[in-house]
């Protein structure tokens, strides 16, 4: 079962991204925002791109790692399909992720929205009995 689901909104895409650890959310919220671009399934784990980001929020520490593989996904034109994922538990916050995809390739791979921002409008990160849930509108 998927770590994400899709919602309702006017917007290109709202996400859902749960998790029982932050890793688990990071990397689920990964996954959603590049289903939203490509069938991830098309998308072979062959170049490794490690981003380190650090913020005093949470929630700002996920706003930049999203929006930074928006960027990896505009400048460099990588998709990726496979993410290990660290975030530390305190602030300041720490994310290490080692994100595998390759360059993207019409003929190979299926291309839906192509993502350009994410928007604080209903962004959320909180901790619940569960774990740990966010929303994001792209």
């Amino acid at each position: 079962m998927k770590g994400y689901t899709f919602l309702e909104h006017t917007a290109d895409a709202r996400f859902e991204a749960r998790g029982k650890t932050l890793a688990a959310i990071f990397t689920n919220a990964a996954l959603a925002l590049q289903e939203i671009q490509v069938d991830v399934k098309t998308v072979s784990p062959k170049q490794k791109r490690k981003i380190t980001l650090t913020n005093e929020k949470l929630d700002m520490l996920l706003f930049d790692f999203l929006q930074e593989l928006i960027v990896i996904k505009d400048a460099e034109l990588l998709l990726f399909s496979k993410f290990s994922i660290k975030v530390s538990d305190k602030s300041p916050y720490t994310l290490t992720a080692i994100c595998c995809g390759e360059k993207i390739n019409p003929k190979k791979h299926a291309l839906d929205k192509d993502a350009k921002a994410v928007t604080l409008h209903k962004f959320e990160v909180k901790k619940t009995s569960a774990g740990w849930i966010t929303r994001v509108i792209i």
